[in-house]
């Protein structure tokens, strides 16, 4: 789906660097030219379409960034595992324990990354700014540390709701939704962090500001996109399923083959949701703070300016 031109649309200012606008014409140094998001408010529809959009304009950087990162959290995981079998005897319960615990450290570690690099690189569809590996790594190492902070608070709201609705199999669908709400109130935080100078606090309150008023529509779209995931995951399974069973009985293979399946569906659930917290911090901006409306200078100015 082609994606509109922020010029374009009037975008308004920016705290970071000014007016949103594409890059320059006519250079070009082996980056990505980034298309920018159509910077006005937002359809349900279209804050769900875009962030694919989004994705598909940098597909190349993000696909070698994560891809890396992916491959060395794979051979990682299967390295620990085999040192847990190797420590335990090979026993079955120390086998898996390892392979349980080190996927869900990597598969966290592989959410942290993956949600900055995909922040810096939505951004740069903001403003129209080409997009280099580099470029997205000095963006990251820039916010790295309150990224980290995010993720971890994350993690443990998100372990302390579901705890709370496991009491009863009835308080799960409740425990979801209110789960889902807790995302919206803190979901923009990332992108705040990335367009905005601000701590992590300020980025925090800034961004449950900025969800003020819309966070069951946030919400809906994190869980529409958590059922889109579902869709996606189901032949990935089938893959995975089929595959392990044309390999036979080979223990290594299918602890290989499931633990790289675990760790790729919790990179592309990051990926597809930093992409959307970007497109639904757009959204916010032009509703609240009417990034959408351009303001024109005074011909005084306008000379003074050109002078």
């Amino acid at each position: 789906m082609p994606v509109l031109s922020a010029a374009a649309e009037g975008a308004g200012p920016s705290p970071r660097s000014g007016a949103p606008a594409p890059a320059e014409a006519g250079r070009y140094d082996g980056s990505e030219p980034a298309e920018a998001l159509p910077i006005r408010p937002l359809t349900f529809r279209e804050a769900l379409d875009l962030p694919f959009a989004v994705l598909q304009a940098h597909v190349r950087v993000l696909a070698g960034l994560l891809g890396v990162a992916y491959l060395i959290a794979v051979g990682a995981v299967a390295a620990i595992t085999a040192a847990g079998s190797a420590a335990t005897g090979g026993s079955d319960a120390g086998t898996a324990w390892a392979a349980v615990l080190s996927t869900a450290v990597f598969a966290w570690l592989l959410r942290w990354y993956a949600r900055g690099c995909t922040a810096a690189a939505g951004s740069a569809s903001v403003h129209g700014d080409s997009v280099t590996w580099r470029s997205v790594l000095r963006r990251l190492g820039a916010t790295a540390g309150p990224v980290l902070r995010y993720r971890i608070v994350s993690t443990a709201l998100a372990m302390g709701v579901l705890v709370l609705g496991a009491v009863l199999i009835v308080t799960i669908l409740p425990a979801l939704a209110w789960l889902g709400w807790l995302h919206a109130r803190r979901c923009l935080t990332v992108p705040v962090l990335v367009e905005e100078t601000a701590t992590y606090r300020q980025a925090a309150a800034r961004a449950k500001t900025l969800a003020a008023g819309a966070e069951w529509r946030l919400a809906g779209l994190w869980l529409a996109l958590r059922a889109l995931l579902l869709v996606l995951v189901v032949p990935l399974l089938g893959v995975t399923l089929f595959v392990a069973g044309f390999s036979g009985t080979h223990r290594w293979a299918t602890i290989v083959l499931a633990t790289a399946t675990a760790l790729f569906v919790a990179l592309l659930a990051e990926v597809m949701q930093a992409a959307a917290d970007v497109v639904s911090y757009v959204d916010r901006r032009c509703r609240r703070d009417g990034w959408d409306i351009r303001v024109p200078l005074p011909p005084d100015a306008n000379r003074a300016a050109a002078g």
